[in-house]
């Protein structure tokens, strides 16, 4: 760990990637593990939730589920250090796949967060890309039970990248223009089997970046990593802001 703090002392622009793992001591489980969320309220693919109004009430239903299980999240050690690293200039961009809002609540300013995958903390037109507070939409859900529906006459769910639709460019654009300008690219508590998310720490060490994993388990891409750190997340974090 003291050559990963050497290696980001030296680099003149890191990309933080992060991935479910840095959650679950938040109290965020792993959706897609064995017995996870996801094998009880399994997403609902965008084209049938467009398609039919029986799909947009299930997956309102299923949304409301999923946030009382989870409750309200906090961020954990990890955030809060990514946070800090961001403030003191030591990282410049925090790519992330998840959904759950935890590094913008730890005090990271909306344009250091790349979403990859959307914020299920709000929820927008399909339409026309109005924005709505998560919180109003479902308790008028929970009222009339019936899928809401946008001023524009479009329809509304959680602004979070559903199974076939597809990825929002300017995210990925934004995050392939911070891959490309990185000297070191450190993926945090991700697998890195889901495309084309994990194509981005591949852009960086063929650009030339160091790459680095930090993940509790071993990943699809441990073969290109200049550094494995197979040790808990919140741990390596905290001992990257040690004296």
């Amino acid at each position: 760990m003291e050559e990963l703090k050497q290696w980001m002392d030296e680099s003149a622009y890191t990309v933080i990637f992060t991935g479910a793992g840095i959650s679950t001591d938040s109290g965020i489980p792993d959706f897609r593990s064995p017995g996870g969320l996801w094998s009880r309220l399994a997403p609902i693919d965008f084209r049938d939730f467009m398609a039919s109004d029986e799909m947009r009430v299930e997956t309102w239903r299923r949304k409301i589920l999923l946030d009382q299980e989870i409750g309200k999240p906090e961020p954990n050690k990890a955030h809060s250090v990514i946070s800090q690293l961001v403030g003191e200039g030591k990282v410049h961009k925090v790519i992330t796949q998840n959904i759950d809002n935890l590094h913008q609540k730890s005090g990271l300013s909306a344009d250091k967060v790349i979403e990859l995958h959307g914020n299920g903390t709000f929820a927008k037109c399909t339409s026309c890309n109005k924005q709505y507070q998560i919180d109003v939409i479902k308790e008028q859900f929970k009222r009339d039970n019936l899928a809401p529906v946008c001023a524009c006459g479009g329809y509304i769910k959680s602004a979070t990248v559903s199974f076939g639709q597809s990825m929002p460019p300017e995210a990925m654009q934004a995050a392939e223009e911070a891959s490309l300008a990185c000297e070191l690219f450190i993926a945090v508590g991700s697998s890195l089997k889901v495309f084309p998310a994990a194509g981005f720490p591949l852009l960086a060490k063929q650009n030339g970046a160091k790459f680095v994993i930090v993940n509790r388990d071993e990943t699809d891409l441990d073969g290109y990593a200049d550094m494995i750190l197979n040790n808990e997340i919140s741990d390596v974090f905290a001992f990257l802001t040690e004296n």
